[in-house]
C-alpha cells in the first residue's frame, strides 16, 4: 500500500463530477483540483494523527474507534440510528473542528484563500467519512473479526494500528 493510497481512495470516492465542482470553485482545471484535494487530505489526516497522538486527543481517538465499529457503513452517518449519530456524527464533528486550521495551513502552502479551502473541505467531509468507513470495514474483514470491535477507545498501541488501518501509512 502506498502512502498516497488514502488520497487516491478519496479522489476515487469524490468522482469526476465533484472534482469538476471543486475545480470550478478553485478556478482551475481538474489536475489543479486533484492537487489541492491531495494537499488538503494530507493536511487533514496529518492533523488528525497528530491530535490523536496528543494527551488531549480523546475525542479524535474515540471518533476513530467508533468509525471502526460496524454500524458505520459508507455515508450512513447522514441517516438515522444511534450508531450513525455516534459514529459519523463524532467523526464529522472532529473533521469540522479541524477544518479551519487545516484550511489556513493549506492556504499558506498553496496561496488559495482560506475561505475557499474551507469550502473545499466542506465538500470533502462526507467523502472522507465514506473512505474512513470503507477502510475500517475492509480492515475488519481482513482481520477476520467482524462485529468484534471494542466499545471503548483503543489502547495506545491499538490506536496506531487503527490509524494505520484506516489511513494507510499511519503510525504503528
Amino acid at each position: 500500500m502506498s502512502e498516497s493510497s488514502f488520497q487516491d481512495d478519496v479522489l476515487g470516492e469524490l468522482g469526476d463530477e465533484r472534482l469538476s465542482e471543486i475545480a470550478s470553485l478553485l478556478d482551475t482545471d481538474t489536475d489543479g483540483a486533484r492537487e489541492t484535494v491531495a494537499t488538503t487530505v494530507g493536511a487533514m489526516t496529518g492533523d488528525l494523527q497528530q491530535k490523536a497522538g496528543s494527551d488531549d486527543g480523546d475525542e479524535v481517538r474515540q471518533a476513530f474507534a467508533e468509525v471502526a465499529e460496524p454500524p458505520l457503513q459508507g455515508v450512513a452517518t447522514l441517516g438515522g440510528g444511534l450508531g450513525g449519530l455516534l459514529s459519523g456524527g463524532m467523526m464529522a464533528g472532529v473533521l469540522a473542528k479541524a477544518s479551519k486550521p487545516v484550511a489556513n495551513a493549506v492556504s499558506k502552502k498553496t496561496g488559495i484563500p482560506a475561505p475557499t479551502v474551507a469550502r473545499v473541505i466542506e465538500m470533502l467531509i462526507p467523502v472522507l467519512l465514506a473512505v474512513f468507513a470503507k477502510r475500517a470495514a475492509a480492515g475488519k474483514a481482513g482481520a477476520g473479526a467482524p462485529g468484534a470491535a471494542p466499545a471503548a477507545a483503543p489502547s495506545e498501541g491499538g490506536l496506531g494500528d487503527l490509524l494505520g488501518q484506516i489511513l494507510g501509512g499511519g503510525k504503528k
